[in-house]
């Protein structure tokens, strides 16, 4: 019994002593790697600060194309009946939108459905004012017609869009 004892009086401290210095170790490797992944995550927002800005400014410039007082000021409606004005048009904000396309990854859930809600009322727009104009209508008229029709509802979907996109964007700062 005496030689257990001996042994168990060797053996138990340098037991606590290998605890302890594997627990200190497995503390000081798990701050090591939480502080590595913070410099990688550190150094990759870094990276890609300027390419979700420039993702914000592409988007910005979209919806300002989309716009209608810019956009029928851009397409111009001259000698063209209404049905191929609209087309134009269409055809147009849907081009836009599609170069536009790849941006939705650098930017929120939340701002990219404003950008597609913004697109969506602005093609709405221009099909429910083709489809109230007479038949042999001009594309002119179409084009006054949007115009009227977007200044009747003050602030148009681009706009809170652009609000939107505006206020994420200085989030990132």
């Amino acid at each position: 019994m005496e030689i257990f004892l001996e042994i168990l009086k060797y053996t138990f401290p340098a037991l606590l002593m290998l605890l302890l210095a594997y627990l200190m170790l497995s503390n000081f490797t798990e701050n090591e790697e939480n502080r590595r992944r913070y410099y990688l995550r550190k150094e990759t927002q870094k990276q890609a600060l300027p390419v979700r800005l420039q993702a914000y400014e592409r988007l910005t410039l979209f919806l300002e194309r989309i716009t209608p007082s810019s956009l029928l000021v851009r397409i111009p409606s001259k000698g063209l009946s209404a049905s191929e004005y609209q087309s134009l048009l269409l055809k147009t904000i849907r081009n836009e939108f599609e170069y536009n396309l790849s941006q939705q990854i650098y930017i929120s859930e939340e701002a990219w459905q404003m950008v597609v809600t913004a697109k969506s009322a602005t093609v709405s727009i221009v099909n429910r004012v083709a489809s109230q104009l007479p038949e042999g209508s001009t594309g002119a008229e179409l084009s006054k017609k949007i115009l009227e029709h977007a200044m009747e509802l003050g602030t148009f979907p681009t706009r809170n869009a652009i609000h939107y996109m505006k206020s994420e964007a200085y989030k990132e700062f």
